[in-house]
């Protein structure tokens, strides 16, 4: 086993949707989804490609997968790593 190996917390797109709809945001970020009980202090978070977003949010995640981050930014989003 990878000692080093690193546990992502996979959240997807349609998650990032409903939380920006229900709470009128434009930023998603970890504070966020921790607020909202999605993921816990020490998680590290990976956006996925599952599900259609609409809005243009910026999101700021630890890791996007390609198609995850063509989608948000085909909505006129932004993707920050951290």
């Amino acid at each position: 086993k990878n000692i080093n190996r690193v546990e992502y917390k996979p959240v997807n797109l349609d998650l990032l949707q409903s939380l920006a709809e229900a709470k009128n945001l434009t930023k998603i970020g970890l504070d966020e989804l921790r607020a909202a009980g999605f993921i816990n202090s020490r998680q590290v978070v990976k956006i996925l490609a599952g599900g259609t977003i609409s809005k243009a949010l910026t999101v700021e995640a630890n890791a996007f997968s390609k198609a995850a981050a063509a989608a948000i930014e085909a909505a006129g989003g932004t993707t920050v790593k951290l």
